[in-house]
């Protein structure tokens, strides 16, 4: 079996993983961060790689924050019974977590929206599905999305992709993702990296915003 190194030489010699770059304009996309995915909720891994995804998605929140840069969140918010979920929920039962009213959809203390900050409702994997989002980020000036969350497999990916499909700039904060297996959240962030974003660690994307923080007087 391929050693990690090795994958991302043969993935780069065929011709993948190029780099994007970022732009000059970013925004933060939070993905469903909720309170489903921690603690006792129904959809907690029981390993703490959710907690220390939120944990790192509340220092980017604030980078982003701190460089006046725009941060959208996103949550799911289904009909009673799923009405509106199509066959996404006939194939995932348990996103009956997300039907309006549900405790679980609550995001937990940080990274929570402040007022006047844009929450995207949506009842796809996609925050660009069905939603207003490309319309308003492009209205902000964005040509760079920094998608971060839960889950990786799922709703951050289907994101991600979207966003380079929408004509962004798609990065992915590494660290701020988080999966219930670990072995599925590293594959999906490799072969988003490989086709779809640039996958960047934590550090990076903090950099990155900071260099859009005014210096002080």
């Amino acid at each position: 079996m391929p050693t990690p190194q090795e994958r991302a030489a043969d993935y780069a010699a065929a011709g993948f993983a190029s780099r994007i770059g970022p732009g000059a304009a970013p925004a933060v996309v939070v993905v469903d961060v909720c309170r489903a995915y921690l603690d006792d909720g129904p959809f907690a891994d029981g390993g703490g790689r959710f907690e220390a995804a939120r944990a790192s998605a509340e220092r980017i929140v604030e980078a982003a924050r701190a460089a006046r840069r725009p941060v959208v969140f996103t949550r799911v918010v289904l009909a009673p019974g799923g009405a509106d979920g199509g066959w996404f929920v006939v194939k995932v039962p348990g996103l009956a977590a997300f039907e309006d009213g549900s405790p679980w959809i609550d995001p937990p203390a940080a990274p929570a929206p402040l007022p006047g900050e844009l929450m995207v409702t949506k009842q796809y994997a996609s925050a660009f599905f069905g939603t207003t989002l490309a319309s308003s980020l492009r209205a902000l000036g964005v040509d760079t999305t920094i998608t971060l969350g839960f889950s990786t497999s799922g709703c951050v990916r289907a994101t991600a992709l979207d966003a380079t499909q929408h004509g962004f700039r798609s990065l992915v904060a590494r660290e701020a993702c988080g999966d219930r297996d670990a072995a599925v959240n590293d594959a999906n962030l490799f072969d988003l990296d490989a086709k779809y974003a640039d996958v960047m660690g934590e550090s990076e994307i903090v950099s990155y915003l900071s260099t859009f923080k005014e210096p002080a007087a």
